[in-house]
């Protein structure tokens, strides 16, 4: 039986975060990316301190393609100039640290990882729903969920 309330509570998450991806604008869209990468940081970050070594693995692997097939995917060169590429550049080297951290078991780039997510997470959230204008400003263009 506790198998199944585990099952149930897993789906119960998947349909909330569904959900809210479906209903979010893309302001928000963003912020759930920050929040999804700096969670499967974090969570490598427990995994390596616990030697669990193929969670780590998998933990990068995912806050990688949040941070490449999310962030990174989301800019707009075009419209957002300068601060759209210094943007992709960061991306860009945060996912070169979190190989490094990979490959060398390094806790420091992890670290590293977590507090550029976080400062960048903060400022996007300050930008607030009520700035389209800075946030179009930004080149960030998410892609409603279908």
């Amino acid at each position: 039986m506790q198998a199944a309330a585990k099952h149930a509570l897993q789906s119960y998450a998947t349909v909330q975060r569904d959900v809210g991806v479906m209903g979010a604008d893309s302001h928000q869209l963003i912020l759930m990316l920050f929040d999804g990468a700096g969670v499967a940081v974090s969570n490598a970050k427990k995994q390596l301190a616990t030697g669990n070594i193929a969670g780590k693995c998998a933990s990068i692997d995912k806050a990688t393609m949040i941070i490449n097939d999310g962030l990174r995917a989301s800019l707009d060169l075009n419209a957002g100039g300068r601060l759209a590429k210094q943007l992709m550049d960061l991306y860009g080297y945060m996912c070169q640290r979190l190989l490094q951290a990979n490959l060398r078991n390094e806790q420091a780039a992890l670290d590293e990882v977590i507090k550029l997510l976080t400062d960048l997470r903060a400022a996007w959230a300050s930008i607030g729903t009520g700035g389209r204008a800075q946030v179009a400003a930004t080149g960030v263009q998410p892609t409603r969920a279908k």
